[in-house]
């Protein structure tokens, strides 16, 4: 008897540890669960990669206990615009991202991806990286791939084998179709072109993500570019790092947001994302007049060696810099240039008196052409302006992405986005500058982008949601990333959990590489 009872005893002792065990189990934070609604104090329980329990758990156990108390507890961030192809072999780990409480990219944008999908879901899949990693399908590459750099619209049966290549991405999981319509090839599209691709990929649930032809002059036009390409096809439509660029059009942002409006008032699913700076990044070719990048380095050179041609590219240039209401190309700095990585950090105005030519902005084009033709550099543009960065940032279907690599740490001169800009916008924006509260804010970065582009199981703090989870300090978060010294990660976030498992552990890295290929089917 005295056996049984004691067997019975541990039997029960073992069910009731059963019951109430979890994997890990935060407690005490302030939950801000990507609803948009008010936080509240609560527990969350972690098992088998899901959340398990949101609530008050005073007698649950855990292998792990992280205590949240004064703490922010929020779903991880998703990042919908990324580029993180190349690097994520080289950094697996992505820290930057993870940093940043990033616990999601998706990648592939402004045009630029793998075009064999297949192929590169099944690489990451062998790889493994810390973030859960999407991607979209990139116009300019499909355009390369079967028509090359040529300057002309395509044939019906060039048009056939893009789509034929768009329908295989998006069978093999990608997220949709994105343009990079200041880029080469893409630029030389016609708006037909990317209709027929657009329709293709809405027939397997995709999104249209879009580098829309202008962000400056004809910032209007372009949007309604990629709102026309939602009406034709019925496909979602995002409009990436939504900016109006250049002095003359500080102030615009009024108009493009109306636009973005006026969309939705019609029915058609537009969205924005955003970086909270004031200057962009990009190559530094994006300078030279569309016309002269056609062909490939090979066919610049002729342009640049060209008298005729090498006039026109000056004046074209200068031209530009002057409607932009500058004297100078100070506003483009060097981010890295693999041909002399002395020139890193140094504006272009900078670089062409250290070269001796005369301070002016003919020489100072001439200065970018010799630039060029030695090998592209990537580059920071300062264009914008304080009052458009915010104004765009209360919107509400508005989220927020970095538009940045994995960063090879101490490597060049890049943009701080690709450390800071979610830190950035809880520091900055939100403790701050009050622009948006805590809530909105923490939407932004989860439910929202995680239903555009149809992330299932994520950007929520529920039961039963994948358990990607980032703890905070909402009174010392901020971003320590600069423009003279950007590779510093950013502060106050102290645990960031990724499939249920610490990535972040105490505000370090732990190493873990649990993220997940999240291929997209409809």
């Amino acid at each position: 008897m005295k056996h049984f009872c004691l067997t019975l005893a541990a039997l029960l002792i073992h069910l009731t540890l059963f019951a109430q065990q979890y994997d890990l189990l935060i407690r005490g934070g302030k939950v801000v669960d990507g609803t948009g609604n008010a936080w509240f104090y609560a527990d969350v329980a972690i098992k088998d990669g899901k959340v398990a329990k949101v609530g008050k758990l005073p007698s649950a156990t855990a292998t792990r206990i992280v205590d949240a108390k004064g703490l922010i507890v929020c779903p991880g961030f998703i990042d919908v615009h990324t580029h993180i192809e190349e690097d994520e072999f080289r950094v697996p780990t992505a820290d930057n991202f993870i940093y940043d409480g990033v616990t999601t990219v998706v990648t592939g944008n402004c045009g630029l991806s793998n075009v064999d999908l297949g192929r590169y879901f099944r690489q990451l899949d062998s790889l493994k990286t810390s973030v859960n990693v999407a991607s979209m399908i990139g116009h300019n590459d499909v355009r390369q791939a079967v028509m090359g750099t040529v300057n002309r619209p395509a044939t019906p049966d060039e048009q056939k084998k893009m789509e034929a290549l768009v329908e295989k991405a998006m069978k093999d999981g990608a997220a949709g179709l994105a343009t990079g319509l200041i880029y080469i090839p893409g630029t030389f599209s016609t708006t037909d072109e990317i209709v027929g691709l657009a329709r293709v990929a809405a027939r397997y649930g995709g999104v249209y993500a879009s580098h829309i032809r202008s962000e400056g002059d004809d910032v209007l036009k372009a949007i309604e570019e990629a709102v026309l390409i939602g009406r034709e096809t019925g496909i979602p439509v995002q409009i990436s790092h939504f900016k109006v660029s250049g002095q003359n059009n500080w102030g615009r942002s009024k108009e493009t947001l109306a636009a973005v409006e006026s969309a939705r008032r019609e029915g058609i699913d537009v969205t924005i994302d955003q970086y909270p700076y004031t200057a962009s990044s990009t190559g530094l070719t994006t300078l030279l007049p569309s016309w002269a990048l056609a062909g490939g380095q090979d066919s610049i050179k002729a342009r640049v060696a060209n008298p005729i041609t090498h006039e026109r590219m000056v004046k074209d240039m200068v031209a530009t810099l002057k409607r932009r209401q500058q004297k100078h190309f100070t506003y483009a700095v060097v981010a890295s240039y693999d041909p002399d990585p002395t020139l890193n950090g140094k504006n272009l105005e900078e670089i062409n008196l250290l070269k001796g030519r005369k301070h002016k902005a003919e020489a100072e084009a001439e200065t970018i052409l010799e630039l060029v033709l030695k090998g592209n550099a990537s580059m920071v543009f300062h264009g914008m302006g304080d009052w458009d960065v915010e104004n765009i940032m209360r919107y509400p279907q508005n989220m927020f992405a970095s538009d940045a690599s994995i960063r090879v740490y101490n490597f060049g001169v890049p943009h701080p986005r690709g450390y800071g800009t979610n830190a950035r916008v809880l520091g900055y924006y939100v403790r701050q500058k009050k622009v948006i509260p805590l809530e909105e804010a923490v939407r932004r970065m989860t439910s929202l982008p995680a239903q555009k582009f149809r992330l299932q199981g994520r950007g929520l703090l529920q039961s039963n949601m994948e358990a990607d989870v980032v703890v905070f300090d909402e009174n010392t978060i901020i971003d320590a990333s600069t423009y003279d010294r950007p590779h510093q990660y950013s502060k106050g976030i102290k645990y960031v959990v990724v499939n249920g498992q610490l990535v972040v552990d105490e505000e370090k890295h732990t190493g873990l590489r649990i993220g997940k290929v999240l291929r997209l089917f409809n």
